[in-house]
């Protein structure tokens, strides 16, 4: 897909050469700066009742007189936040994209000038409506012909939306990758498919890749990561990915993310029901993929580490039982009391060979609880961390990413029902605060060590339903996160 910046014609927008033109008004009227002819078009369609300044309301005309484009198209946003843009340009673009439009125009009319914000807003709105799984299913739908898009704007805004349209694609880039190693089924994206996604990378963009089997995870004693793997005869993997943007010597972030790439539960199986969703359980891992991809084409000048805990939990005759007691690499032992709370079981183990590096902030992805998603639903992912300033940071990035986070508490008493009586700590606390208690686990292995924050995407990190599928949630949020640290 092309994305490109054009100076808004002398002549007004009416003289775009596209096979598309795409208007996206804001305010309450026909803005003053609409060409005439597009406005007496759009103040006749207002008088008709054929359009409305509501959100998202649009209105298609096909070869309308005295415009270049064949197609026309207005569409209202609530404000002239990227947010609304977005919003405005996706409800459009279902009814677009069916069309035969190889080449779309998209303007702004009202709400003053376009920023980068915007640019790359549109580049997220397209690449999503777009985007078709096919890797398994031959039978998918053609793509949309949709082939370039074209942002018009003032000359002195040229600068800004170029940029935005450039980190808009590299965005766009990692966020198709984590959702496609999301969609595709357990069978095929397997720990082993990780790290070659992980070492495909490496060969791409220069990065250091290192990849660890079962032996070798052992040596490092992981005990705990293991522990979970026993139960499928799939090898196991744990991904180490090094980014040097940044002098050698300059401590790096690192990203570290749950890849359980099937999750049935282990012995604590889960209901039958929709357990093929448990395909998307290895989000985290994916989008740590997904930013080292965006982070790989953009180049900032950070050093970034990607730590990926791979393997399935499965039941079998090897498999954990409910109150066997292991050994993690931090030393602590570990009474697992539900083998489907495995998650941080990995992650524990990954967070402790995070010290190693000697990190400036570790910040771990994964599809922890369930209960996350009884907590925020499906719009905003859960934020947890100790340090302030580590979770303004990510907060600043969900919101300029537009990639919504929440931070939820850590308070000491959070603690009380992390006991056992066989182990220095339980893998599960009961259900009240579900999502809270597993990231009090996680603190246990981070304490004291470096700034730490946990991301539980379990209500983000895919949809269920009529739309079923991975999001790439949260590249954007983890890639403005780092962009930001670069600066």
């Amino acid at each position: 897909m092309d994305f490109r910046f054009q100076a808004t014609p002398a002549a007004g927008l009416v003289a775009v050469a596209a096979d598309a033109l795409l208007v996206v008004v804001v305010g309450g009227r026909v803005p003053h700066s609409l060409d005439k002819g597009l406005a007496a078009l759009l103040a006749d369609a207002v008088a008709q009742g054929d359009f409305e300044f509501k959100p998202a309301r649009c209105l298609y005309l096909h070869r309308p007189a005295g415009v270049k484009a064949a197609r026309l198209a207005f569409v209202a946003a609530a404000d002239e936040s990227a947010k609304a843009f977005k919003a405005a340009v996706s409800s459009a673009l279902a009814a677009l994209k069916p069309l035969g439009v190889t080449h779309l125009a998209v303007a702004r009319a009202g709400g003053g000038v376009l920023h980068e914000t915007h640019a790359e807003a549109l580049v997220g709105a397209v690449v999503d409506a777009v985007y078709v799984y096919r890797h398994t299913k031959p039978s998918a739908p053609a793509a949309p012909r949709l082939a370039g898009v074209t942002l018009l704007a003032g000359r002195k805004e040229g600068a800004s939306v170029t940029r935005g349209l450039k980190r808009g694609q590299a965005l766009a880039a990692g966020v198709e990758l984590a959702r496609e190693c999301g969609n595709r089924p357990a069978n095929h994206a397997t720990p082993t498919y990780l790290a070659s996604v992980a070492k495909s990378l490496g060969k791409q963009f220069g990065f250091a890749v290192e990849v660890f089997d079962r032996k070798q995870i052992e040596k490092i004693g992981m005990g705990s990561f293991l522990a979970v793997a026993q139960g499928s005869d799939e090898p196991p993997r744990f991904i180490v990915m090094k980014y040097q943007g940044a002098a050698k010597g300059k401590a790096p972030v690192v990203l570290v993310g749950k890849g359980i790439t099937f999750d049935s539960g282990g012995i604590s199986l889960k209901p039958g029901a929709e357990m093929d969703e448990m395909k998307f359980d290895m989000g985290g891992a994916a989008s740590v993929l997904g930013t080292l991809r965006a982070i790989g084409e953009l180049k900032p000048r950070i050093n970034v580490v990607g730590l990926i805990a791979a393997c399935e939990n499965l039941p079998s005759a090897r498999a954990v039982k409910p109150g066997d007691v292991v050994k993690s690499l931090s030393g602590q032992t570990i009474e697992i009391l539900n083998t489907d709370a495995e998650g941080r079981l990995i992650l524990c183990d990954a967070l402790t060979y995070a010290e190693r590096f000697e990190p400036a902030a570790v910040v771990d992805i994964a599809t922890l609880t369930g209960a996350i998603v009884v907590a925020l639903g499906h719009h905003h992912c859960g934020l947890f961390s100790p340090d302030d300033r580590l979770a303004a940071e990510l907060l600043a990035a969900s919101r300029s990413a537009l990639d919504p986070a929440w931070r939820m508490p850590l308070d000491e008493e959070y603690n009380e029902n992390l006991k056992s009586h066989f182990a220095d700590i339980p893998n599960i606390a009961g259900r009240a605060g579900g999502a809270i208690t597993a990231a009090m686990f996680l603190k246990r292995f981070t304490a004291g060590k470096y700034p730490w924050a946990h991301l539980d995407i379990a209500g983000t990190g895919w949809k269920s339903g009529a739309a079923k599928g991975a999001t790439g949630r949260p590249v954007g949020l983890l890639t403005h996160f780092v962009l930001a640290r670069a600066r």
